[in-house]
């Protein structure tokens, strides 16, 4: 470790020229004789460093220092040696006379790569007087000015020591080792001539190789601080975007299934444990097979390809009205008027536009002509906030019913809806629902001036509206909360669970709730809402809310007789104690959403053999055990199943999954990203002739993802009484 000390400037310092050499005072343990002013000496490179540290000063006089950076002129330096302050004055005037013990230090110093300065001079003296001990082998380098001090020279490569002690970035840490050899007094002038000749030519290359070693140095350091910034930032994000599989979670997160639990479970008398024991007298018959595995189980089931003449079956033909919305389309401004037009056409229209980034002012503006009673975008962000406007402020809003303006952070913030949407109170006196998806420049003061020009309210989706906080929640139960059914706040991290729970209760008749990746949501507030409100809910979305366990499903199950729809993805903490509270509770499901869930083979099955019959949407994506009882009881019992999503789930085989699409004949998408295991026998096999797969290579994707009914009421479980508009 390298110790600094600052020397202070002298009083009057002299006029000194900036190419004078540095000085060096010795210490006062040489000889009387030894301290004669000497003459300049070149610089050598001494052969060996003893064990000597010295101490770097970072204190120097304004003009010591000439231009740290540059690299282009000499730095001064003096070297003085620990006992300087005992000197005798005596000793310094002999000094001057006795001329025949001349020493000659030359000091080469080298930068090396882990920013340590060794400094090795080496003298030349008749008479050495510096003593052994090690107390006296420490000097210190001092920047400061001071009178009577050798001088000798230095070299640029001084100043690449010095280089962090400006920018404060790094404490210097240096290594000065100095040698004092003795050498003969009648060294001649030509030797001394040539090796300051030498050194001379060597030291600047030397400083340029070392200045861009410690520049390439710097720019790697910046390089990694900010990768490291970068995956810190990355890390914190994570959670949010990425998905990992259980067996890769903490503990806390994919607890493990408490078998005494499921057992008790198993044996309740219900339909959840007739379906298990089914399934476990099937599995048993299959024990004596060669194998257990659920692919080999997946290829035992007999299935037979159906041949197809010609291959016609798998030839889609557009129907005249698609063509017809092809064209319209492609020619979106030559559209003169909508007028006349069926509400669902025009969605339907609407919606192919959104997804081929077509649409455009004049489609908007032919949208809001006349009195429209239905506006539908699912995607704003190309409007500006002086279009919006434009177009809202010659509206005629007297008949709008619904209002949909998703993605619409762009050209919706709070002084855009007090001059348009919410010009006067009940501006939309008969608005029942409103979609505002992704305004992300609404606050909770916009929010209040929309709600009083819109009292009839029935549905209002508000998900990633970042800018709204709890209190947006009670500014809606002051004025709809006795007419409120819809309610969506996905991803609305602003929003404490805790907080909001007293002011859902004040919505009497709430049916749908969503509050999909609030990471605040969890048991607690589970149990406090649904023993409340849950007798009146249809719809429960928990998509994401990674805190839930299966406590939570089972109060749902027990307060929620008439649950129709339910999303559970990516809840890791479920066990198949939850499958079977579904089982013997929510016998009227007609929605299951699973993603990443760890539930076994059988509970599926179990679940499918009881509920199938009502089921007509299910998501099974990324269950990795889905498998050979999942697909028996797909096909003999989910007859009225409308949407599958098999994606990732590779125990499926082409055997497996013609029997699914050939027995379930109300099937009109299946989903298989994923599934790479899925062959042209399957795909050219199957009898199902409606049926569309998505997900596979080279088939459609963007016209089957999230596409909304164009026959969609206002609302989706109940309709729009107009006594009470």
């Amino acid at each position: 470790m390298v110790q600094t000390k600052t020397t202070t400037k002298p009083s009057k310092p002299e006029a000194i020229h900036p190419l004078t050499p540095v000085q060096i005072h010795e210490s006062s343990s040489l000889s009387p004789a030894a301290s004669a002013p000497v003459r300049r000496r070149s610089l050598r490179l001494a052969a060996e460093t003893p064990d000597c540290t010295a101490r770097v000063s970072t204190g120097s006089a304004p003009e010591s220092f000439l231009n740290l950076r540059s690299g282009k002129k000499v730095l001064k330096k003096t070297m003085t040696t620990d006992a300087e302050e005992q000197v005798n004055e005596a000793n310094d005037n002999n000094d001057s006379v006795e001329k025949h013990d001349d020493v000659a230090v030359a000091v080469a110093v080298a930068v090396t790569d882990d920013c340590n300065l060794i400094t090795t001079p080496k003298s030349k003296t008749e008479n050495s007087g510096v003593n052994a001990d090690d107390s006296d082998s420490t000097v210190r380098v001092s920047t400061g000015y001071r009178n009577r001090k050798r001088k000798i020279y230095s070299t640029d490569s001084v100043r690449d020591g010095f280089r962090n002690l400006r920018s404060r970035t790094k404490a210097l840490e240096r290594q000065t080792t100095i040698d004092l050899e003795e050498d003969s007094h009648d060294t001649s002038d030509d030797d001394s001539a040539e090796e300051r000749d030498d050194v001379a030519v060597d030291a600047p290359s030397r400083v340029g190789e070392r200045s861009g070693n410690s520049n390439a140095r710097e720019r790697g350091s910046g390089s990694r601080r900010n990768m490291e910034r970068f995956h810190e930032i990355a890390r914190e994000n994570a959670t949010r975007f990425a998905f990992f599989a259980p067996e890769e979670e903490d503990d806390d997160r994919s607890p493990p299934v408490p078998e005494a639990a499921l057992e008790e479970v198993e044996d309740w008398p219900g339909p959840f444990s007739t379906a298990m024991k089914i399934i476990k007298d099937r599995r048993s018959k299959l024990q004596n097979a060669q194998t257990s595995s659920e692919t080999n189980l997946c290829e035992s089931i007999k299935w037979v390809p159906k041949a197809k003449e010609g291959n016609v079956g798998s030839v889609s033909v557009p129907s005249l009205q698609e063509m017809c919305f092809d064209i319209l389309v492609k020619n979106v401004d030559a559209i003169a008027s909508l007028e006349s037009v069926p509400d669902s056409l025009r969605h339907r229209l609407s919606q192919l536009l959104c997804d081929s980034r077509r649409i455009n002012s004049h489609f908007f503006e032919l949208l809001l002509r006349g009195s429209p009673t239905e506006i539908r975008l699912r995607d704003c962000s190309w409007l500006s906030e002086e279009r919006f406007t434009e177009c809202f402020r010659t509206c005629d809003t007297e008949n709008l019913v619904v209002l949909q303006l998703d993605q619409c952070g762009r050209c919706l913030p709070d002084y855009v809806i007090v001059a348009t949407l919410a010009q006067s109170p009940r501006h939309l006196a008969r608005l029942t629902t409103l979609s505002l998806s992704g305004a992300c420049r609404i606050s909770d003061g916009g929010l209040r001036a929309l709600v009083s020009s819109a009292p009839a309210l029935r549905s209002i989706n508000l998900s990633q509206c970042s800018l709204l906080t709890s209190a947006s929640i009670y500014i809606l139960a002051e004025s709809l909360k006795s007419f409120l059914k819809e309610l969506y706040l996905d991803d609305c991290q602003s929003f404490d669970a805790a907080l909001i729970v007293p002011a859902l209760i004040e919505f009497e008749h709430l049916e749908v709730l969503s509050v999909a990746g609030i990471q605040t949501v969890c048991d607690e507030f589970v149990k406090n809402y649904i023993v409340a409100r849950g007798q009146n809910m249809k719809e429960l979305v928990l998509k994401n809310c990674t805190n839930l366990t299966d406590a939570s499903i089972k109060v749902v199950v027990e307060h929620c007789s008439g649950l129709r729809a339910l999303d559970l993805m990516n809840l890791n903490k479920l066990t198949d104690l939850s499958i079977g509270y579904l089982t013997n509770g929510c016998r009227a499901l007609n929605s299951l959403k699973l993603c990443r869930n760890t539930f076994s083979d059988e509970a599926i099955a179990a679940f499918v053999e009881t509920t199938g019959g009502s089921l007509k949407e299910l998501s099974l994506n990324n269950v990795k055990k889905v498998g050979y009882h999942t697909a028996l009881s797909l096909a003999n019992q989910a007859k009225n199943l409308h949407s599958l999503d098999l994606s990732w789930c590779r125990n499926l085989t082409d055997n497996a999954l013609g029997l699914i699409v050939d027995s379930c004949l109300a099937l009109r998408l299946l989903k298989l990203f994923g599934c790479t295991q899925v062959t042209e026998a399957f795909l050219n096999g199957h009898s199902n002739l409606e049926v569309q797969i998505i997900g596979l290579k080279m088939s459609p994707v963007l016209q089957y993802v999230k596409v909304p009914d164009p026959h969609q009421e206002a609302l989706n479980y109940s309709s729009v009484s107009v006594g009470l508009l």
